[in-house]
């Protein structure tokens, strides 16, 4: 009887490989037909007596081993590979994992505003190395000492009739008419205030800042929240709204040439130029501090306040009477029994 060909096949597939251990051409082809055909089976997984069938690796990476070789074992699965990758993968500590996150520290009260005046004071400080500073340097270099001092006498000159008004509001008349003294000797003797000859004998009488920021603090307002600004520098809410009253004291009640441009842009810049030239070694002060900013509003916060405070060493508010002997008062009656 003949034998079908579909037995012929089964009978190739099946025999050589059970006939011995050594790789034979029929073996390698039908291993690939029979992975093809049957699934793949777990070599660990497979019961006694059954024929393993073991899975071959893809065929991009699989090479075909000559005849007479014995046929090596199937290359690592991806499962398998995928397992060992976390051991090969660098322990992280628990440090690692942790999200650090650090909070802005707070401004202080007094400087609600920090991180504007921040920006402007970085601003500010860049117009001063490139425009303010050369410039002063060179007002210093051309203009003599005497001029300079002479200008800055007549400005501060011009300046007493705010200071009278403000010692007035603060109740304080002797120095109120000391200031009109100072002002009639220095606008006539002094060469319209270029002199002080004042402050000399026979009349020695000092120089005295006064504003009206300073009548407001002597009344309580607080300063309000630290500013800083371009062309005015470090000041508060409540020295600015003075500032603005004291500027505008002349040009409404005298006029010309007090509200003039030719006369008000000069003098500014004549003061400021000047001013700088006096606050060169302070300004440079702050600047070596390791906070140069919190250096100049601790400066200026402080030096205000001391002057607030200096008009209440012979004010009215300080000037209070010694306590009078009170009468004797009956004794207290004794406490109940048993009271401690």
């Amino acid at each position: 009887m003949g034998v079908s060909p579909l037995i012929a096949a089964m009978l190739l597939a099946s025999g050589p490989a059970a006939a011995d251990g050594e790789g034979s051409p029929d073996e390698l082809i039908a291993v690939p037909v029979l992975s093809v055909v049957l699934p793949a089976v777990d070599a660990q997984s497979t019961a006694p007596g059954q024929a393993t069938v073991a899975q071959s690796p893809p065929p991009a990476v699989s090479a075909v081993p000559e005849p007479g070789q014995a046929t090596s074992a199937p290359a690592q699965t991806a499962p398998q590979a995928a397992s060992a990758a976390p051991e090969q993968a660098p322990q992280t500590t628990p440090a690692d994992d942790e999200i650090v996150v650090s909070a802005r520290p707070r401004p202080p009260r007094e400087d609600p505003l920090q991180e504007v005046n921040l920006k402007t004071y970085a601003v500010v400080q860049t117009a001063d190395k490139l425009v303010v500073a050369p410039a002063a340097k060179t007002y210093s270099k051309i203009v003599p000492s005497f001029i300079r001092a002479g200008l800055r006498h007549f400005f501060n000159n011009l300046n007493e009739p705010v200071v009278f008004v403000n010692y007035l509001l603060q109740h304080k008349i002797g120095k109120a008419f000391e200031t009109v003294g100072r002002f009639g000797v220095n606008s006539t003797l002094g060469i319209a205030g270029v002199v002080d000859v004042a402050k000399k004998k026979p009349f020695k009488l000092p120089k005295r800042r006064n504003s009206f920021a300073n009548t407001m603090g002597f009344y309580g307002i607080k300063p309000g929240p630290f500013l800083f600004l371009p062309l005015v520098g470090p000041t508060t809410v409540r020295d600015l709204v003075g500032l603005s009253v004291d500027k505008l004291l002349l040009p409404s009640t005298v006029g010309k040439p007090f509200n003039r441009v030719w006369y008000t842009l000069p003098a500014t810049i004549i003061g400021t130029l000047d001013d700088r030239v006096e606050f060169a070694d302070k300004l440079q002060k702050f600047r070596d501090s390791p906070d140069p900013y919190a250096a100049s509003r601790a400066s200026y916060l402080q030096s205000r306040q001391a002057e607030i405070d200096a008009l209440h060493v012979h004010g009215h508010r300080q000037r209070q009477r010694k306590p009078e002997v009170q009468p004797d008062t009956p004794a207290a009656p004794p406490p109940p029994n048993g009271a401690k």
